[in-house]
């Protein structure tokens, strides 16, 4: 088989693919400012590697398992705010369009907030509880644990962070299950992103609520300076804002999972020594 992944992420778009579960067909990230740009750039990529037997669309807040021929305008809200500029979602929702006028071989995916293996009163009054990439990351970690520990899936047990360009995300995953989940807008702050924000702020705020909220406010603005993630090591309070801000999730996942064997730490920003350290 055949098959190719979109990830959208804030800072790419990130183009994966393998044939027979062996051979990386395409191993490729785009600025996701570029594909707000010019989606037909991901288009040809993708067009270059046909007849691919699926491609795993990107998905965003994620819904039940469905092909894009099914997908509708109520699935396209809950996967991205409609209502936005953040280039990541215009990219997303000018490629879904492209690719469903194509007829490709598009599948769409879950986020943590469609699974059945959350309990429903976890999921009260949230949306954000991981996006559809974060549930792929975290079925790595379960592989991952597995191999490492040499268990079975449904013996792994551990809480996952992602630390990514723009937000923070954390799981809980409990028998080889994910049981719960933080998004990266209801919890740690990220590079870029607040992460959960009071109500009182909220409520207080001059101008009208939008998706850019959730880009701004994070350790990035909290520095004061236009750095890269890079750049932090120079920036110590900052980093120990993201650094609490991280632990107080991870502990907040441990009253739903208390017995996890490790923390598994992935994303963008961990290939930072100073900052995975």
């Amino acid at each position: 088989m055949r098959i190719v992944s979109i990830d959208p992420g804030t800072y790419s778009f990130d183009l994966f693919g393998m044939e027979n579960n062996e051979t990386i067909i395409i191993d490729e990230a785009i600025n996701s400012m570029e594909i707000f740009k010019n989606p037909l750039l991901l288009m040809d990529k993708l067009e270059k590697l046909m007849p691919l037997d699926a491609i795993i669309g990107p998905s965003g807040y994620g819904i039940p398992v469905k092909h894009i021929k099914d997908m509708n305008d109520t699935d396209l809200s809950e996967m991205i705010p409609m209502d936005t500029q953040a280039a990541v979602n215009e990219g997303i929702k000018k490629l879904i369009m492209r690719m469903k006028e194509k007829n490709m071989p598009v599948y769409f995916t879950p986020g943590a907030i469609n699974l059945k293996t959350i309990p429903e009163y976890r999921k009260w009054n949230k949306l954000d509880m991981g996006t559809a990439d974060k549930v792929c990351c975290a079925a790595l970690g379960i592989k991952d644990q597995a191999q490492r520990l040499n268990i079975k899936y449904e013996e792994t047990s551990f809480i996952y962070i992602e630390v990514g360009y723009g937000f923070t995300a954390a799981m809980a995953i409990e028998n080889g299950k994910i049981v719960d989940g933080i998004g990266g807008t209801c919890g740690s702050v990220g590079f870029l992103s607040g992460g959960g924000m009071d109500g009182e702020i909220a409520i207080r705020l001059k101008t009208p609520l939008t998706q850019d909220i959730v880009f701004k406010s994070g350790v990035k603005d909290f520095t004061g300076q236009n750095i890269e993630p890079k750049d932090l090591i120079r920036f110590k309070k900052a980093l120990t804002l993201l650094a609490e801000d991280i632990e107080k999730d991870a502990a907040a996942l441990m009253v739903s999972n208390p017995n996890a064997k490790e923390i598994i730490i992935s994303g963008r920003l961990t290939n930072y020594d100073f900052i995975s350290e």
